[in-house]
């Protein structure tokens, strides 16, 4: 269920239930309905979406390569604008080897579990991930699960935001289906967080997290995202 859909619920003037009440039980953040969206610059969304486009392909292109290109190609925008963006739109560049920066230590990092390790049979592993999609005006962002062995989309899920509610409802939709051995992801926030890792151990499914920064290790759901943004939106 969308992160919308669950905000649509909320009634400030419920006799019963008390605006914090109902956001905790509709899984959404008291602060969202605060939040009075506003629209993008036509600037913003066509940086984003060129910012979109030059990752997808060079996606070892870090915020300062990227900005080289802007630049080259007449946009005249600096790294920390890039870097801003990138960050808003959850993606970054690929590490050629290991990234030997401090990790965060808020939240526990699961080790990869599949170099040299190839999917058997369906529901061995699966692979979570989350993409930036252009629109005409805007965009959107989409939270995907796939089996690795069959390259099937097990469930999926589009939201305007990077909240983590649409990203849990992706999980459950797939959990209710069926269970994977492996579960393989980044180390981005929405996947270290305590709400979608307790799912998983719940499950007893062994967890497996990227090297910070190598996408290729979640290599099936980056090549989902390649075909589908050059073959149903660019």
């Amino acid at each position: 269920m969308s992160h919308d859909t669950r905000k649509d619920w909320i009634d400030r003037d419920h006799p019963d239930l008390s605006l914090t009440d109902q956001c905790h039980l509709a899984g959404i953040s008291r602060a969202v309905t605060y939040y009075q969206p506003v629209a993008p610059s036509g600037e913003e969304v066509r940086l984003r979406h060129r910012i979109d486009e030059i990752y997808t392909c060079w996606p070892f292109y870090g915020s300062r390569r990227i900005a080289a290109v802007l630049r080259q190609e007449g946009l005249p925008v600096g790294r920390d604008r890039v870097r801003t963006a990138m960050r808003a739109m959850g993606i970054e560049g690929i590490h050629p080897g290991p990234n030997l920066s401090k990790r965060a230590l808020a939240h526990k990092i699961y080790p990869y579990l599949l170099r040299n390790v190839a999917a058997q049979y369906p529901h061995h592993i699966w692979g979570i991930d989350i993409t930036y999609i252009r629109l005409r005006q805007g965009w959107m962002y989409l939270v995907a699960i796939i089996d690795w062995y069959s390259r099937y989309v097990i469930s999926w899920e589009v939201d305007q935001t990077l909240e983590m509610p649409f990203v849990l409802s992706c999980v459950d939709r797939a959990l209710e289906m069926d269970t994977p051995e492996i579960w393989n992801s980044d180390q981005g926030s929405h996947f270290t967080s305590d709400s979608y890792l307790d799912r998983l151990k719940y499950r007893k499914v062994q967890i497996s997290m990227d090297g910070k920064g190598r996408a290729i290790d979640n290599i099936f759901t980056e090549r989902l995202w390649r075909s589908l943004k050059w073959e149903e939106v660019y």
